[in-house]
């Protein structure tokens, strides 16, 4: 058994050995294929769970056609373990941010704390904030986790429910069940809700990309050249991240519908929602009231 662990962590620190390797060869090419652009601010796309966060990941990558950009993400962060839910160290997301460095494009889960505020708002990022109907997000919660992610924390007891309905309930009104921190959809959000406030933050509806796609691709590409005055034309910026949009290889890009709560929710489930997030909706833009 010893040997097995040690043989499976000397395969784990070779394996990102090499991809560090990699990650910066392809960094280097790309300096000297746009040598005359010099160091930008890292790109750091920043979303809500089950928002868009690869969808997000693919456009932010379309910049690395048209600037010296690396050609593959960085790194990912969550501000929870994934198979364990044990909930990090707000130290943890600090020093992360501190490891990206100038023409990185990085990923999180990341929550609106002052000090996370004041890194990502400084002049080494460009920062986006992608988020989508709650109502969507606990639905696509409970397919991601019932069927996408074995490992998931939550994966053993969304399997233990009689049906979807059930598994609809937990993902709404959380769980207080357990000593994992699963909070209601609405005290989910709330740490990320300050993105929303910052200036130097992209905010974006995840709808948006589906049904108004070429006017959000402007605003995206609009809010990177307030930073780096690219001499590259518009067009070819804006043909550069739409093509790099590929939801096939999104593990969580299920249909690239909206709206699909309406296909699930019961009138218990509405009634549960408005109840511990009907206000959220309407903060969001979702909804003008509770009558829906």
């Amino acid at each position: 058994m010893r040997r097995t662990k040690l043989w499976l962590n000397t395969c784990m620190a070779l394996k990102l050995t090499l991809r560090s390797f990699v990650y910066q060869t392809e960094k280097r090419i790309q300096k000297l294929r746009f040598k005359s652009q010099g160091n930008l601010p890292a790109l750091l796309g920043i979303s809500f769970p089950k928002s868009g966060t690869h969808l997000l990941d693919q456009i932010l990558l379309g910049f690395s056609n048209v600037a010296p950009y690396a050609k593959r993400v960085h790194s990912f962060y969550a501000e929870y373990e994934g198979e364990s839910g044990k909930k990090r160290e707000p130290q943890q997301a600090l020093a992360w941010l501190d490891s990206l460095g100038s023409n990185d494009i990085a990923s999180a889960h990341l929550f609106a704390r002052p000090d996370a505020i004041k890194k990502v708002c400084s002049p080494k990022f460009i920062p986006y904030f992608i988020f989508r109907d709650p109502r969507d997000v606990v639905v696509s919660h409970v397919f991601y986790v019932t069927e996408m992610e074995s490992k998931h924390v939550h994966h053993a007891y969304y399997q233990s429910l009689p049906d979807f309905d059930e598994r609809l309930k937990v993902s709404i009104l959380g769980r207080q069940d357990t000593n994992i921190e699963f909070p209601n959809i609405a005290d989910r959000f709330a740490p990320y809700l300050n993105w929303l406030n910052q200036k130097e933050v992209l905010s974006i509806h995840f709808e948006d990309l589906i049904h108004n796609r070429a006017e959000t691709l402007t605003r995206i590409m609009n809010h990177f050249l307030d930073k780096v005055p690219l001499q590259t034309s518009g067009d070819l910026i804006l043909d550069s991240l739409e093509s790099s949009i590929n939801p096939t290889k999104s593990p969580t890009f299920r249909s690239g519908k909206t709206g699909e709560w309406k296909k699930y929710f019961k009138d218990e489930h509405k009634d549960l929602f408005k109840k511990v997030a009907g206000d959220l909706l309407i903060k969001l833009g979702y909804e003008r009231d509770s009558e829906w």
